[in-house]
């Protein structure tokens, strides 16, 4: 009897025990770089003793088990990117957050006094970590796309000798395919916000990188098909690692 009611509550529990995607680890000149997915455009990772949060979404259930971050990184202003909320439930007591001007106009007080605002091709150095900002937005350029040129960032990071780019919401941009050397990359895929599948996988195969991984993918009609999405790269250059997690375990 007490088997069976183990079994019963174990299957009554399960849905609240979603597993996240196991965390990767890549090897940088200056020790291990963790990289957690956790939420669509939201990761975690920590490197040298220091936990970076990107794009921190979704409330504290989000964050569960991982450490209070040292540096946190926003892209837009839109919520799913600068989630108010869920920054004033975390404990930012040791936090540095980097953000466009846009987003930094739209924090509370409390948030602007952490906040460091960095433009499209600025770059700064905040923790030992190199912080490039480069362009994301819509193609074609209008005045009222979703997103526009210069008011949110990608990011271009080194950890080391080991860089990463994070795309934020955008085309298949030219500045991303002009990239050179990028080890990792999270690269968006959500119609209409961003771009399609095809899209995405003729940047990536424009800039090659050894590692990417199709993030922020759910879209105005449900999940963007990734497993198309690595197919379509891998025709193109089978040496890239295309590396699919899902993004919405957390419920």
């Amino acid at each position: 009897m007490k088997t069976t009611f183990a079994l019963l509550f174990l299957m009554i529990s399960a849905p609240l025990w979603a597993q996240l995607p196991a965390a990767d680890d890549l090897q940088t000149s200056k020790g291990p770089l963790k990289i957690q997915p956790l939420n669509h455009a939201t990761m975690a990772m920590s490197w040298a003793g220091k936990t970076i949060y990107i794009d921190p979404y979704g409330g504290t259930k989000t964050f569960k088990g991982i450490a209070a971050p040292d540096l946190i990184l926003i892209t837009d202003i839109h919520g799913d990117h600068f989630d108010a909320k869920t920054l004033d439930s975390l404990d930012l007591g040791k936090a540095i957050i980097v953000a466009p001007k846009a987003v930094i106009d739209m924090m509370s007080d409390k948030l602007k006094a952490k906040a460091v605002a960095v433009a499209n091709g600025q770059t700064i150095s905040k923790l030992d970590v190199s912080i490039m900002a480069i362009p994301m937005y819509n193609l074609p350029e209008s005045a009222d796309a979703k997103h526009t040129k210069g008011r949110g960032n990608g990011y271009v990071l080194k950890f080391g000798d080991k860089t990463i780019y994070i795309s934020g919401d955008t085309a298949g941009i030219p500045e991303m395919r002009a990239l050179k050397n990028i080890d990792v990359a999270f690269v968006c895929m959500n119609l209409p916000y961003t771009m399609d599948v095809p899209e995405a996988a003729s940047a990536v195969l424009d800039f090659k990188p050894k590692i990417i991984y199709p993030y922020h993918y759910r879209g105005q009609n449900g999940l963007s098909d990734t497993e198309a999405f690595k197919k379509l790269v891998n025709a193109g250059d089978a040496k890239i690692d295309v590396r699919l997690r899902d993004w919405y375990s957390i419920k």
